[in-house]
């Protein structure tokens, strides 16, 4: 069947007619993030030791990553966000080297560490050919330079080489007493690596970068974008950037006010949800963790933002500490994953999560993942696959199930209960934070919370056990050590392979499916300079190629089953 699939997917991915993937395409998906430069060298180079540490290159690469896409595709996942791509600050500074992507000095070259523009090319044809999607991190806020201020020298910068591009210098030191006009006009970095703030708000540095980034997403075929410290960046200036971009962008803000970060959500369609992370860690970090912090901060999401379905749901990134650093509870960290994945949004892991790695903050939670040796038996390795194919299941044979509106059913000091889907279809997710070591007790739901009735025969999808609703229309939930628990219709695991059924090769009748760029051809590596930078092609897509690329997603659910 392995061998079907390969036909199926390389049939359909020959078709390089395809439409830019849309918030209603990246909603059926679920992105792994990979930190490039630490996530896989290439086969034919051998692996160096990597001490995050030390904040060196490691040599990660476009070509690692695909030699491993198996490892990433067997998760479950079906797109990838890869690291900032273009030219970098080449120095090793007092802060150490440029790794991770985010202090460019050149729009139009790329970053030589990472590979080439055949390798980054050949990134684009291998993700598409599996039916997956790129997502491309992008900074348009600064550039970097290696020492003060008082010492850079502008021409060294592409495109923007002169003063007259950025804002006068001053540097943010304390975001909590920031207003508006700091944020976005002063400068990130220290008096080490200097990080000059672009004049976002005009027209000429708006024109430049949506030239470039049309350039960036035709040449590369890329089906979305993460918009570094969106938060620095005057929100005017997404009114023109994503809509040229042809694509899904999702922004960067590392604030936990759920009115600033939903402003940003309304200019740029969406964000990373960071205000739902914040309470999230807390409430899962131990026994003593407010459940009711989290379940307040939920409804304030879906009473502010205008869209809580397109938020990018996390619980690790390179810039936060792995969870694994709060505590190695193994139960938590599964409630945490099972949240991430069977929220709201479009569900986000960092590679490691899965691994369980627990680096405390930046750069120690820059672990090269080659340490693991890529361990697919690892604990979290397979509960992150049965929760992303608990969740395609639930895309598969529901209607509208990303877009309905997660909601909180039950809650105690320890216990959290949601639903998401409609009557017939919904997922009822039960998590715990009293870890490992808790006791058990049941957990009764009526059908006002789950919308199960007497006699409807569910499934736990975690353990596998099935269970019928009583004639008092109660759902009996049996809770111990911690775990985390998933309801669902047991006749709609029918076909899944999940849980015993017999496998079946899905269809996508009446599915609506999701977009995606093909692979192009470019010429450059990012569209070459004329005046403030054109791109060299336009993206040209086709309903067939989206066909294609939500049929490999539902293939691969057979696959993994």
């Amino acid at each position: 069947m392995r061998f079907l699939t390969a036909v199926w997917l390389a049939a359909f991915s020959s078709f390089h007619l395809c439409s830019a993937a849309t918030a209603d395409d990246w909603r059926l998906r679920t992105i792994y993030q990979v930190f490039t430069d630490r996530f896989a060298v290439s086969n034919n180079t051998e692996a160096e030791p990597c001490d995050p540490a030390k904040g060196q290159y490691c040599g990660g690469s476009w070509q690692g990553i695909i030699d491993k896409l198996d490892y990433i595709q067997n998760l479950g996942f079906s797109a990838i966000w890869i690291s900032p791509i273009t030219q970098q600050l080449p120095q090793y500074t007092p802060d150490y080297s440029s790794y991770h992507g985010y202090w460019q000095q050149n729009l139009f070259e790329l970053n030589p560490h990472f590979g080439t523009v055949s390798d980054l090319q050949s990134l684009s044809d291998a993700v598409h050919e599996r039916g997956m999607y790129l997502m491309v991190d992008v900074v348009v806020n600064h550039f970097a330079w290696d020492g003060p201020e008082n010492q850079i020298n502008y021409s060294d910068f592409t495109p923007f080489n002169d003063p007259k591009y950025y804002h006068p210098y001053c540097l943010i030191e304390d975001y909590t007493d920031a207003n508006d006009s700091v944020i976005q006009d002063c400068w990130l970095g220290d008096d080490q690596v200097t990080l000059p703030d672009l004049r976002t708000e005009d027209d000429d540095i708006i024109d430049e970068f949506t030239s470039w980034i049309q350039g960036l997403v035709a040449n590369y075929s890329v089906d979305g974008l993460r918009i570094d410290s969106a938060l620095n960046v005057d929100p005017g200036f997404f009114d023109k950037f994503v809509p040229s971009s042809g694509v899904f962008a999702t922004g960067e803000l590392m604030d936990g006010l759920t009115s600033v970060a939903c402003g940003y959500e309304r200019a740029i369609g969406s964000i990373l949800n960071y205000p739902t992370y914040f309470p999230l860690i807390r409430a899962f970090e131990s026994p003593t963790g407010s459940i009711g912090q989290l379940v307040d901060q939920i409804n304030g999401i879906k009473m502010t933002c205008q869209d809580p379905t397109t938020l990018g749901s996390f619980s690790e990134n390179h810039d936060v500490p792995r969870f694994a650093s709060t505590t190695d509870d193994m139960s938590l960290a599964k409630n945490v994953l099972a949240y991430t994945l069977l929220t709201d949004g479009i569900p986000i892991v960092y590679q490691g999560q899965e691994q369980h790695l627990s680096g405390n903050g930046t750069p120690y939670n820059r672990e090269a993942l080659w340490t693991t040796s890529y361990n697919t038996s690892a604990t979290l390795y397979t509960f992150t696959q049965t929760l992303n194919q608990i969740r395609t299941q639930a895309i598969f044979s529901s209607t509208n199930y990303t877009t309905y509106n997660n909601y909180v059913i039950y809650q105690d000091l320890h216990t959290l209960a949601m639903r998401k889907g409609y009557n017939g279809s919904q997922i009822i997710t039960v998590l715990s934070n009293l870890g490992v070591f808790g006791s058990n007790y049941t957990l009764s739901l009526s059908a006002t919370e789950t919308g199960y009735t007497a006699g409807m025969d569910v499934t736990e999808l975690l353990g596998c056990t099935n269970t019928t609703v009583d004639n008092s229309n109660t759902l009996e939930v049996r809770m111990g050590q911690g775990l985390p628990k998933v309801f669902y219709p047991t006749e709609l695991l029918a076909g899944s392979g999940m849980c015993g059924t017999i496998k079946t090769v899905p269809t996508t009748s009446g599915f609506i499916t999701p977009g995606g760029s093909p692979p192009s051809s470019p010429s450059s590596p990012i569209p070459s300079r004329t005046p403030l930078g054109k791109a060299t092609s336009t993206a040209t897509p086709t309903w067939f190629h989206m066909f294609a690329s939500t049929l490999a997603v539902f293939i691969l659910q057979y696959w993994l089953a």
